[in-house]
Formats: structure tokens, sequence, C-alpha cells
């Protein structure tokens, strides 16, 4: 849809969807004073496929936008149980300048709506149940400058985020389609009633059989801490059996195999399988384009490592917040606006493109037949190389730390940006 230039803004910036990525923008960019109008297709509260865990890294966006995390319902945790190879030991989030030492626990049920609740905090305006089906474009320049809506809306705006996710109708919209040289993992999950809820620990199984075949990805069991643990499994397209995988019936294949006093049955299910695609390593590019911004799962910005999107959607929206409030300040000209934002997606590649990189050798590395097998028959007895895994696979390092720190920071900065 194209319209005149001359129709008249309803914000300065509209940012389709109030996940982690859309609630975290619309909340930096009303802080910097911009008009906000986050538009959310779903009424809150509502459920969306996750494990549900967070790690340090996204504590600390938490942190910083002044969520109460110390309210009810969040669950702390120590660290990350690793569960694999005839081992099973912990390891504690590492002690970090940049980072908390700890992780939380929150369903999703709950905490996009806490999110939502704080952009509105911060000042931004949030519509609930507004489907966005595509962009508006100026009938002259094809620049982005506002949504259509389900109902046959418009709203306007001078800058327009996309936030909505894998399947995003925007960044679709816009010409921007998936990159196939990225992997793609998915994501299945339940909730259990469990003794398991309250465990001071993440539990990752690093060893997810298909019959005879080791699959790349892992099993988890987080408590919840209301008497229910949300139980999944995350695999990566980077092995020949993941289209034949039926992974739902894998993921009760799986929960059979449980100990039976930890509750895992049919019986004590409080919730239907669910699934969801992982979209990693910027798998659709670039991140701006004709007025349209990309954060979080839209723009790929998933941990090709573990799988973690929550905490880069919120980083991702925090950087594209920075890059916006300087392009829309009043003393910049049309062409300042367009340089400073067409200067965000390699903004982005520096801050993870390297790491990215790294991740997607991996990947590809744990797809081939004896790799996954062999790194958990001789990494996971070694605690030190652990616990090093655990700074890379978490990207938890500080730009001036030990040595394990220095060595994942060296080979992010020398990888070619993703």
């Amino acid at each position: 849809m194209t319209v005149p230039t001359a129709n008249k803004a309803d914000a300065d910036v509209i940012v389709v969807g109030a996940g982690p990525a859309g609630s975290a923008t619309a909340f930096h960019l009303a802080r910097a004073g911009l008009d906000v109008l986050l538009l959310e297709k779903t009424t809150f509260p509502r459920e969306k496929v996750c494990g549900d865990g967070l790690t340090p890294r996204a504590v600390k966006q938490l942190m910083n936008m002044g969520v109460d995390i110390d309210a009810p319902g969040w669950v702390r945790n120590k660290g990350l149980r690793v569960v694999g190879g005839g081992l099973r030991f912990e390891l504690d989030w590492p002690q970090l300048e940049r980072f908390p030492d700890f992780g939380l626990v929150r369903t999703r049920q709950d905490f996009d709506q806490i999110m939502a609740a704080n952009a509105v905090k911060a000042g931004a305006r949030l519509m609930e149940g507004v489907n966005v089906t595509g962009p508006v474009l100026d009938d002259r320049s094809g620049h982005v400058v506002g949504v259509t809506t389900k109902d046959g809306k418009a709203y306007r705006s001078r800058i327009v985020v996309a936030a909505d996710g894998n399947s995003t109708r925007l960044a679709l919209g816009m010409g921007l389609h998936k990159r196939e040289d990225r992997p793609m993992g998915v994501a299945v999950r339940t909730y259990f009633t469990s003794p398991r809820h309250d465990d001071d620990y993440l539990e990752t199984w690093l060893e997810l059989w298909d019959e005879e075949t080791l699959l790349p990805g892992y099993g988890w069991v987080f408590g919840v801490g209301d008497g229910t643990a949300n139980v999944g499994l995350g695999l990566l397209n980077t092995s020949a059996q993941f289209k034949n995988i039926d992974y739902r019936d894998l993921l009760r294949r799986w929960c059979r195999s449980m100990p039976a006093e930890w509750g895992f049955t049919e019986e004590n299910m409080t919730a239907p399988i669910r699934g969801a695609a992982l979209p990693m390593a910027f798998n659709r590019q670039p991140h701006y384009t004709r007025g349209l911004v990309l954060v979080g799962d839209s723009g790929g910005a998933i941990n090709p490592f573990n799988g973690e999107g929550i905490a880069y959607a919120m980083e991702t929206g925090e950087i594209a917040a920075e890059v916006i409030e300087r392009a829309l300040r009043k003393d910049t000209t049309p062409a300042q606006r367009e340089r400073t934002l067409r200067a965000y997606p390699q903004t982005l590649k520096d801050a993870y493109g390297g790491y990215f990189t790294l991740g997607r050798w991996f990947v590809e590395a744990i797809g081939k037949p004896g790799v996954m097998s062999f790194g958990t028959r001789h990494g996971l007895p070694h605690p030190r190389l652990m616990r090093f895994a655990l700074k890379l696979l978490g990207n938890l390092t500080d730009r001036r730390g030990n040595a394990s720190d220095k060595i994942i920071n060296a080979l992010s900065k020398v990888a070619p940006p993703a």
C-alpha cells in the first residue's frame, strides 16, 4: 500500500510486536522522549513457546530497564546443570563485571506482559489486538511510513520497527527473505506438575537420541517455581535427520525415559506440547531498509550456540532505539537521518557478527555424525573445559577478563561477521 507524503504521523515510531524485542525497543525510545506506538496482535496475557529460562545476559537487560525482578514470580537460579556422557555436574554462572551472577525463570504467559507494561510506564502507547498485515509505503520514495492492519486501518509514523518475530510480515512485505545459509532451530516444550519445579539450576541434557542417532541439540528441565517444570527440546537443522523427526513424539519419548518420581507423565502435563522455529545468526538481512528497522527474531537475532533469543531481543531493541533516537533528533537533515539508520546493520554486525559466525561453525560441526558424540564423551569429563564452554555458549565474558574471556573475545573479533 502506498500513500502520499502529506499524511500526518500517528507517532514518531511504530513498533510492531510487544514481545521482548518490541517492548524493549519501545521502552528505550519512550524514555528518550519519542512518541511510540506499540502494536500487539494478541491480547495479554498470552502464551509463547519458550524455555522460560533467562541467562545473566538477559537479567542484565531487565535490571537496566528497571524491571522488579525481586517481585513474586521471578525464580532465581545459580547456573547450569549439565547431563551427558554418564555424567551430571553443576556449573555456576561466571563471576563477571558486566553481568550478574544469577539467572531467572519466568513463563512467557506473563513475562511479555510485564515487559509491555514497563514500556507503557516509560511512556509508550500500547494497543492490543491490532494485527499488522504489512507496510505502508511512500508513493514517491518507497520508504515505509506506517503499517496496515487486518481491520483495514492504517497507522503512520516516521520510522517502523519490525519486532513481529520469525514470520515477520513487515520484513517479507519489504522483500527481506530468510537466508538459507543460516542455521534454523526448532523448540518444543510442555509443562508438568513436578517436584523439579524449584530447582536451583537450569538443567540441560546434551544427549538426544532418535533410536540410534545422536541429534544436534539438547533437552532441558527448567523449574518454574509454581509447582510445574518447563520441559522441552531444542534441535538444529544441521543434521540430515532434521526434516524427518516428529519433534513432539521425540519429546514424549524423552520424557518417558526420565525417572518416574519426576512426574513427566501425560496425566501430569498441564499444557499441550507446542513448538516454534528459532531463526539464528542474523538469518534475515539487512536489518534496516527504507524506513524499516528489524529487531529480535524478525532479524534472526538468536544465539546459534544455545538457542537463546530473549537477551538478544532486548539488546537489539536497545541498540535500535539508540540509533533511531539519533536519527530523529531535530537538528538532523533527511540525508543525515538516513545515513544514521543505514549504519544500524553494521552496528549489529560489530556487536554480534563474529560471535554468531563462531556459532554457525559450531552448529555445522555438531550436525555431522560422530562430532556431537565425540564432544560429549571427551569434553564433559573436564571441568575447566566445561566452564570455558559455559562462557562461550552463553556469550558471557568481560571485555578485559581472564584468559578464557580473552580467547572468546579474540575469536569473535577475528571471525567474519555473520
